[in-house]
């Protein structure tokens, strides 16, 4: 529960490795809890615009926890079809700075759209700070996993206004 707990309200999403968003701006995830039960799902909502375009676009699914803090996403609507498996890899701050200062990375598994990734979020906008950034990417650098090694090298940044 403490995942679930820290996981929801507004994040925005600062660094990734996922190609799609380096066509995209302002990209933030939203995780609602949809129930206390046993067995909480999350309602995920992810929002972003186009580099020029300014209308917002919306993909929306449901998070169902999958054991030793991962989940399985699952599209609504048209993307019903779509699903993915992630998991947060580490989260920190809401120090003195609260939680507004708090961070998140995420791993993301391959799936039929998109290849495997890391996703790095902010509870901020303006993203983090250097010295935090650093530290993630350092950290993720060291990982005991090749591909999580592999994939902290091609992290840009999200474009955000």
């Amino acid at each position: 529960y403490t995942t679930l707990f820290r996981s929801t309200g507004t994040w925005h999403v600062t660094h990734s490795t996922l190609p799609m968003w380096k066509k995209a701006r302002n990209v933030a995830i939203t995780y609602a809890p949809l129930s206390e039960d046993a067995n909480p799902k999350l309602d995920d909502t992810v929002t972003y615009q186009g580099l020029t375009n300014p209308a917002l676009k919306t993909v929306s699914g449901i998070d169902t926890p999958a054991g030793d803090g991962a989940w399985s996403w699952r599209g609504k609507g048209w993307l019903m079809i779509a699903s993915s498996h992630w998991q947060f890899l580490g989260y920190g701050g809401g120090g003195e700075g609260g939680e507004e200062e708090g961070w998140a990375v995420t791993y993301f598994q391959k799936t039929l759209f998109t290849p495997a990734g890391i996703d790095i979020y902010s509870r901020r906008k303006e993203g983090l700070g250097a010295e935090v950034l650093e530290g993630i990417t350092a950290t993720l650098g060291e990982n005991e996993s090749e591909e999580i090694r592999e994939l902290a090298k091609v992290l840009f940044e999200v474009k955000r206004d």
